[in-house]
């Protein structure tokens, strides 16, 4: 089976190397053609357009930051519409909306191809790892099809049916939750501040509290002010924040918090902290 994957940032390239790992053929795009150096080293081919890159693979898979880069890569000029073959799959791994995500679905459906909405969970290192969870949502022939690929890329993967926009859905109220969750830490974490208790500390205590890898993981982050280089950019958390917000008001749903979540990094990136780990809603919030 031949794969493509287009998009080779923070996300993308770990997950092109790994489908190289996992034995596949390879055809990589990128905007930048210097991210595909690496890559063509290891063995894969590089493709000069989006189009180019689909007619070469039976498995397209797009990883970009939002809803106007897969567009571009999709409909645009040399688009990878118009390159992909009939029962052909695009994989969109990208946080995008839930219209845009019928909109992909329907306009692969009128070419007599698939479309896959496969939103991951987990950040770059968990990308290096193979260790990526994976919502899915499509048609059911196409999953089968891309389950392997898929399982080599990733620990877990939660099927959640047959329209796409449900995948999405599911991982912006995911990432609505982590939004929440830095929050919440961030203003604990000012607060214990003024109590004179050190914030390595207050996480030791939350940690053995909740359990949890993602308190663990952004609250060090946090402790330590380590917020480059960035596993997701606080520009890109201002995205999915406004993703949420557009999702609830579709079905009448009130996000107050989130709400809250975007002033703050608002706030940031007017601050320049627009290319920090949105980790730094920390800084936001003193």
């Amino acid at each position: 089976m031949k794969i493509a994957v287009i998009g080779l940032g923070n996300m993308g390239q770990p997950i092109a190397r790994n489908v190289l790992q996992a034995g596949y053929e390879l055809t990589v795009y990128n905007r930048t053609k210097q991210k595909t150096e690496d890559l063509v080293t290891e063995g894969a081919q590089a493709a000069d357009t989006p189009r180019l890159a689909a007619k070469s693979a039976d498995i397209v898979i797009t990883m970009l930051a939002d809803d106007d880069s897969v567009s571009t890569v999709t409909f645009g000029e040399d688009g990878l519409l118009e390159g992909l073959a009939e029962n052909g799959i695009h994989i969109s791994m990208s946080t995008i909306s839930v219209e845009f995500s019928e909109k992909l679905a329907a306009a692969h459906a009128e070419k007599g191809q698939f479309f896959l909405a496969a939103p991951v969970l987990g950040r770059p290192d968990a990308a290096a790892k193979a260790a990526l969870r994976i919502i899915t949502a499509g048609p059911a022939e196409a999953k089968q099809a891309a389950k392997p690929l898929l399982d080599s890329l990733s620990q877990q993967i939660f099927d959640v049916g047959e329209e796409s926009k449900t995948a999405n859905a599911a991982k912006i109220s995911i990432n609505f939750l982590l939004v929440s969750m830095l929050e919440a830490l961030s203003e604990s974490f000012l607060m214990m501040e003024k109590y004179g208790l050190e914030q390595k500390q207050f996480l030791e205590i939350a940690s053995a509290l909740f359990g949890s890898p993602v308190y663990q993981n952004y609250g060090t982050i946090m402790a330590e002010q380590k917020f480059e280089p960035a596993g997701f950019k606080m520009s890109l958390g201002l995205k999915d924040t406004n993703l949420a917000l557009a999702a609830a008001k579709r079905v009448s749903a009130n996000l107050p918090l989130a709400e809250l979540a975007k002033s703050h990094f608002e706030s940031g990136i007017e601050k320049g902290f627009g290319d920090l780990d949105w980790a730094a809603l920390i800084k936001c919030i003193k």
